[in-house]
């Protein structure tokens, strides 16, 4: 499932994409389109992006019943300052369930000022999420400490953790059954147009990450006329929607929890936990076992540990602080260390139960899952075997689609061959989205770019510290160039993966207080599940 094809790459060149410079001014709805919606934009400044501005637009519950019941959408906005305007650039973090209202800040300051000043820079919350209306919070506190342990030792257990998944079904259906057929990818692409009409504009600029790249792809699909740059950074495979994609996260993410190991087990100085990165492994799992049975501090059980530690296989400047809670739980017994790096990396906070809400809302409605338990419990299993850290987490997580009250729909086929040239950025080694589906995106939109972060982890990989990617973003941003490799294999570029992070100082580590580097302030909206 982690199949990292060979790069070959020749010295690449850069072309210009067929693209125009700026964007054609803003068009009328056309003939026997709706009458495009009414944006009224408010000043909202945060401390760090003093420019912000938020509006709200309605758009149909139902795209095929457009005067029907009216859900509103909650958007934010940097606008552009620089003379030549390249139109609006919509931001998505991921998920489903993930907000984007506070990227476009986080978008526009991370970018160049020459480039960022081009464009209005867009954040929207999507349907169900977070100030749009209505919010979907299916069953709230599902996720508080302390769960069943996920690894179930008997069909009781086992039983226990399914009622679970099955209860948080039910609600969903008893709470929000009126909007759950709704809740797709598709809808969510069809309301990205709805936003660009308010806007005024002929044509979107796109920037996705994670999940955004999905509903990115989707959204071309439905409108490639309507394309002017789209960048999919850390991507979705669009064959493995949904239920064969969680699998091969399972395995992927066992990869980078290794990885993890051989770090700690290569600052054994530091840590104090053994030079063997298996020993080092052995010794999380020895962890693991003994807040199964006494969890820390009554907080931090077994599943709430692979809820800490999941995020470092995200994002590998989580490292040094998760490292630190593991030594001095290991090292000291001190359950304090546990618990805040639970509630740092692992707890659901302030918006949780919309974001998994939304997250299932969408996945089990997209596309089929099985509905018989066992083929569930019998994939779990194999997989567990071979790769334990996450297996039976990630399937807890998903199980209610196995119950889910709406039917589901196909998935999107996303082949597309009418868009200009697109550019998709990719770690060989992500987890969350593992590199063979960036390559599989590649190959359905034709024309488009392929860069690749070889030996990178990170999910998210742009506007996180590595200039090299971030070039050719700007690049591609500035008047479309994207490069365009001239020898064998799948990538058009290569960049090479930024250092893993060193051991921090005792006393910062154990603060765990997060840097306020550009990798951490984009893993911290883009939030610990995609």
């Amino acid at each position: 499932m982690t199949k990292r094809a060979g790069i070959l790459i020749a010295a690449g060149a850069t072309v210009a994409g067929l693209l125009a410079a700026a964007p054609a001014p803003a068009a009328a709805s056309g003939t026997g389109a709706p009458p495009a919606p009414e944006l009224t934009w408010t000043d909202c400044p945060t401390e760090n992006h003093p420019t912000l501005q938020c509006a709200k637009v309605s758009a149909p519950l139902d795209h095929d019943d457009p005067a029907g019941r009216q859900i509103t959408l909650a958007l934010s906005r940097v606008p552009h300052t620089a003379k030549t305007f390249q139109g609006p650039l919509l931001v998505n973090p991921g998920g489903p369930g993930g907000s984007g209202l506070s990227m476009a800040g986080f978008v526009a300051s991370a970018l160049p000022e020459k480039v960022a000043a081009q464009y209005d820079v867009i954040g929207f919350a999507p349907r169900g999420v977070g100030k749009s209306t209505p919010a979907l919070n299916c069953l709230p506190g599902h996720s508080d400490p302390v769960r069943p342990d996920s690894v179930p030792a008997s069909y009781r257990e086992e039983r226990v953790n399914r009622d679970r998944a099955a209860a948080f079904a039910r609600a969903c259906g008893e709470k929000h059954g009126d909007v759950l057929p709704y809740m797709d990818t598709v809808s969510a692409a069809k309301d990205l147009d709805v936003i660009r009409r308010a806007l005024g504009a002929e044509q979107l600029n796109y920037f996705g990450y994670s999940y955004g790249t999905y509903l990115g792809a989707v959204y071309a699909k439905l409108h490639p006329e309507r394309v002017r740059r789209l960048v999919l950074d850390s991507v979705v495979d669009p064959d493995d929607v949904w239920y064969q994609g969680n699998l091969n996260q399972d395995y992927a993410f066992d990869d980078r929890h290794k990885a993890f190991a051989a770090w700690v087990a290569k600052h054994d100085a530091t840590y104090g936990l053994g030079t063997d990165p298996a020993g080092v492994e052995a010794a999380w799992y020895r962890m693991r076992a003994a807040v199964a049975a006494e969890p820390a501090g009554g907080r931090v059980g077994a599943s709430e540990l692979e809820d800490t530690f999941l995020p470092g296989g995200y994002y590998n400047g989580y490292w040094p602080y998760l490292a630190e809670a593991f030594a001095a739980y290991v090292n000291e017994k001190d359950t304090e260390a546990l618990v805040t790096a639970y509630e740092n990396f692992g707890a659901t906070g302030t918006g949780g139960d919309n974001s998994y809400s939304v997250y299932l809302a969408v996945q089990c409605r997209d596309a089929g899952w099985p509905r018989h338990w066992s083929t569930w419990r019998n994939d779990t299993r194999r997989i567990h075997d071979k790769a334990p850290f996450m297996t039976w987490n990630n399937t807890w997580y998903n199980a209610p689609c196995a119950d889910w009250p709406v039917e589901p729909l196909h998935p999107v086929r996303v082949v597309n061959d009418r868009l200009p040239a697109a550019l998709i950025l990719q770690a060989t080694g992500d987890a969350a989205t593992p590199y063979a589906g960036a390559v599989s995106m590649h190959r359905k939109l034709r024309g488009s770019s392929l860069v690749v972060e070889e030996g990178g982890g990170n999910h998210g990989i742009t506007l996180s510290g590595n200039a090299c990617l971030d070039q050719h973003l700007t690049a591609y941003l500035t008047d479309g160039t994207v490069p365009r490799g001239r020898g064998e294999g799948e990538a058009d570029a290569v960049c090479a993966a930024l250092p893993d992070p060193k051991p921090l100082p005792a006393a910062k580590a154990a603060a765990q207080s997060v840097d306020n580097s550009a990798g951490s302030r984009l893993h911290g909206l883009l939030g610990p599940r995609h």
